[in-house]
């Protein structure tokens, strides 16, 4: 969720409140969206559109438990990129179906240098390589450096709430 609260009324905040939590697990989850808040399921589903459409909400989209589906290798990696080419191609990373996550991020240095960040999932961490050596080859020449952190634990697997 942005910071566009100004743009929402009454409604788009119910069908918000109503779907941060995730849809319901039925034949026609915007359908029990919209019994829960009284309103058409037609309506929910437009004002969803819309808000999609003026930026309120980023995406609709399934947040899987990597763990219960037996992706136990979760590496953040980190990649100091040359600042010149970090945005093209971090669109590039992102862009690879294995990575979930992408981000530029401010260097803090001189202990961290690192300004991109990748998410990747794997049964091991083999997988892992392979796919972080995948990365390196999209990175090329402007990749200075670069280090995976491997997550131990889920620690919070929610999203913003209003």
């Amino acid at each position: 969720m942005s910071n566009s609260n100004a743009s929402m009324d009454a409604i788009d905040r119910a069908i918000v409140e109503a779907t941060q939590g995730g849809l319901p697990l039925c034949p026609q989850p915007y359908h029990e969206i919209a019994r829960r808040i009284a309103q058409d399921p037609a309506l929910v589903m437009d004002r969803l559109r819309s808000m999609l459409e003026r930026g309120v909400i980023r995406r609709i989209g399934v947040v899987p438990n990597h763990y219960a589906l037996g992706w136990r290798a979760n590496g953040m990696t980190v990649w100091d990129v040359t600042d010149e080419q970090v945005d093209r191609l971090g669109e590039r990373v992102g862009a690879l179906a294995f990575v979930s996550h992408c981000y530029r991020r401010p260097r803090r240095l001189p202990d961290w240098p690192y300004n991109l960040f990748a998410m990747v999932h794997g049964h091991d961490r083999a997988a892992v390589q392979t796919q972080i050596a995948m990365i390196a080859g999209v990175l090329g020449d402007a990749c200075r450096a670069h280090d995976t952190l491997y997550s131990t634990h889920i620690l919070k697997k929610t999203g913003l709430r209003i």
